[in-house]
This record gives structure tokens, sequence and C-alpha cells, in this order.
């Protein structure tokens, strides 16, 4: 069995991609595709996990947390979604080192369906906006309290990518930017399924929907059954385009409030999130989902 892990970033998608994806429930499993609800899943992976405490588990676990997932269901690809998956957000920087956790959550979940070909999704953000979600969400009582030694300007997603790699060799990674989402959800709807590009997908504009104004989310929909684009490229313009001119401000512009992140300071993050990104990129095995 396929089963397509998105793993995250914390503070990326707010279950938006589950959501799309269990309104074509009935069409993904018609090509056996299973997208269960979170209950299914998240907390007992989570507990399985925690119980095992790093140790091996029984023999018949795969079975039973399938079991237990899939009501019993045949099915040869199953997406399961948690962007908390690796780590809550105040874990975020544990040791000192960003994701510290990654590896031995990603080496519990093989261990947990060894007989089972793991995929692992995951989307990355400018860490100028990442950082004040993540400290947001995470309670901590300080800045220096949550990066545990990290100074901001030394995050690289990079690093994070090339453990995945190096660990688990064998083990497909899909990467995104998350301020790309609106260009290419439908791309990443599709990858996370595992369907191809002729199958058609509920949703697909569903973010388009929540940043754009009902006006122009109206006309989108209207010219793209009259000029429908022959190519995703052809696509992705016509976002642009449309995103250009109806765009709600509110809600694509994002406030950075972090103690002395300066607008210098937001630029110089940006800078080294954008090569770090191209560096991601084109590192061999990654696939990569860009405009």
């Amino acid at each position: 069995m396929q089963i397509a892990f998105h793993i995250g970033a914390n503070c990326t998608d707010e279950d938006r991609i589950l959501k799309s994806l269990l309104k074509n429930v009935g069409s993904l499993s018609d090509v056996g595709i299973k997208v269960p609800g979170p209950g299914k899943y998240r907390r007992i992976i989570r507990e399985t996990i925690q119980n095992l405490n790093g140790m091996p588990p029984a023999a018949n676990t795969r079975g039973i947390l399938l079991d237990a997932i899939l009501d019993d269901a045949d099915s040869d690809r199953v997406v399961l979604s948690n962007t908390n998956f690796i780590c809550i957000a105040n874990r975020i920087f544990d040791d000192g080192v960003f994701y510290q956790q990654a590896e031995s959550k990603i080496h519990a979940l093989h261990q947990l369906f060894p007989e089972d070909e793991i995929e692992l999704f995951l989307a990355i953000r400018n860490p100028a906006t990442f950082l004040p979600v993540a400290f947001a969400e995470s309670k901590s009582l300080s800045t220096d309290d949550y990066l545990k030694g990290v100074h901001p300007t030394q995050i690289r997603w990079s690093d994070l990518v090339r453990r995945i790699q190096a660990n688990f060799p064998m083990t497909k990674l899909t990467v995104w930017c998350n301020e790309d989402t609106p260009l290419i959800w439908a791309e990443i709807l599709r990858a996370v399924s595992g369907i191809g590009p002729d199958q058609k997908i509920i949703g697909g504009f569903d973010l388009l929907a929540s940043i754009m104004s009902t006006e122009g989310l109206n006309r989108f929909l209207n010219y793209m059954r009259t000029h429908p684009p022959k190519t995703e490229m052809q696509k992705q313009r016509v976002i642009g385009a449309f995103l250009d001119k109806y765009a709600v401000e509110d809600k694509i512009e994002e406030t950075v409030e972090w103690p002395g992140m300066t607008d210098a300071m937001v630029d110089e993050l940006s800078e080294i999130y954008e090569n770090d990104m191209a560096f991601i990129e084109q590192l061999p095995g990654i696939h990569f989902i860009a405009p």
C-alpha cells in the first residue's frame, strides 16, 4: 500500500488540504484511494508512537492500525494529514535544532508501516512570517526561550530536507512553498492524493475562494469555463492575473509581529528563504511543486 503522509510544516495548512480532498472521497475511493477523517488516525498514530518510545512495534501493529483507520476497507493508497506530525509548535527548536524530532518521527512511521511505500509531503514558509505565528501558537514565554539559541537568520528548510533525504533515501519527498499555494493548489491536491492530471478533482480553487472577492471569484470561474487553459502554466497565469485584480488585501498581506523584527530583517530573512528555496528545488530526488 502507498501511504501519503502530509507532515506539515506547522502553520502552513490549517487542514485545507484535507478538507479539499474530503470533498472527493467518493471519486478517490473508486480508484482505490482512501482519505479518512483525522479522527481516524491522528490520535491513534500519535499515541502508538509515544507508547513505543523508540522501540519496535509488535508484529500485528500495522494490521491493527490500518483496520482502525480504514474500517477494514481495501485500499491501494491512503492519505493521512497532520501538520503537527513532527512536533507541536513549541518544540520546533528542541535542543537548538530546527525540527529536531523529524528523524525519529519519520522513522517511527516506517516502523509502524514497514510493508508500505511511504510518501512525505511538506510545505515550507518564509521564516519572517513563519516565526511569529509559530511562536504565538507555542505559548512560549519569550522568543529567546522559544528559539533555544537559534537565530532567525540560521533557519534553513534545506537542512531539514537534506536530513530527511539522508536518513530515508527511498522515501519520496514532495515540497512546495506555502506562499505559492494559491497558484498551485490543484497540483498539490493531485500530488498528495496520487491522481493523474486527467482525473477531475473538486476543490482545486478552494484556496482562491478564501482570498479573492466574490465578484472576482465569479469572474474567474466564468472565464475558466469559457476559456479553459490548455496547460498548467496557462492556468497559473490566469490565476495570477485575477489575483492581481481581485485579491482581498487583508487576506493576503501578513503582519509580522516579532520583537526586534525590522523591515531590514524581514528583507534579509526573505532573501535567505528565496535562496534556500532555490537550493531545495535543485536537490536530486526532490519533487518540488512550483508555479
